[in-house]
C-alpha cells in the first residue's frame, strides 16, 4: 500500500469508520454492542474508554498506539481482507487495522461470537 494511503488511514478518526462498522453489522442483524465487544476484545479498552475515544475523534494511529492490551490471540486471525492476507501484512499498524476489519467482517457474516473472539 502506498505510504500516502497508509498516512491517510493513520490520520482517520476511529469514529468516522466505527459508524460504518456498526452499519455493516446491523445490516446483517448484529448490533453496535457486538461491534464494540470485538473492538474491546482486540484492544483491551473498556466500553467507557472506547466511548471517550470515539467522542474525541481519536485517530487510528493514536487508537492502536494507546491500546491498553492488544489481545495476544489476535495472531489467530487469518484470511483475506481487502485483498490482503492478514497474517502476511508486514506493517504492524496496517496488520492491527486489518485484524479489526476482519473481526467486523466475521461478525457481519454471522460467525458465532466465541469463534470471532478465538475462544478455545
Amino acid at each position: 500500500m502506498a505510504a500516502s494511503a497508509t498516512d491517510r488511514i493513520r490520520r482517520t478518526s476511529v469514529a468516522s469508520v466505527h459508524v460504518h462498522y456498526v452499519a455493516k453489522a446491523e445490516k446483517k442483524g448484529r448490533t453496535r454492542a457486538e461491534v464494540d465487544q470485538v473492538i474491546r476484545w482486540l484492544t483491551g479498552y473498556s466500553q467507557a474508554q472506547l466511548e471517550a475515544l470515539l467522542e474525541a475523534r481519536t485517530t487510528f494511529e493514536d487508537f492502536f498506539a494507546g491500546a491498553p492490551a492488544m489481545n495476544p490471540a489476535r495472531t489467530l486471525i487469518t484470511g483475506m481482507i481487502c485483498g490482503y492476507r492478514v497474517e502476511e501484512i508486514e506493517d504492524p499498524f496496517m496488520r492491527e487495522l486489518r485484524y479489526l476489519d476482519k473481526l467486523v467482517d466475521e461478525l457481519a457474516k454471522g460467525k458465532a461470537m466465541e469463534r470471532i473472539l478465538r475462544a478455545g
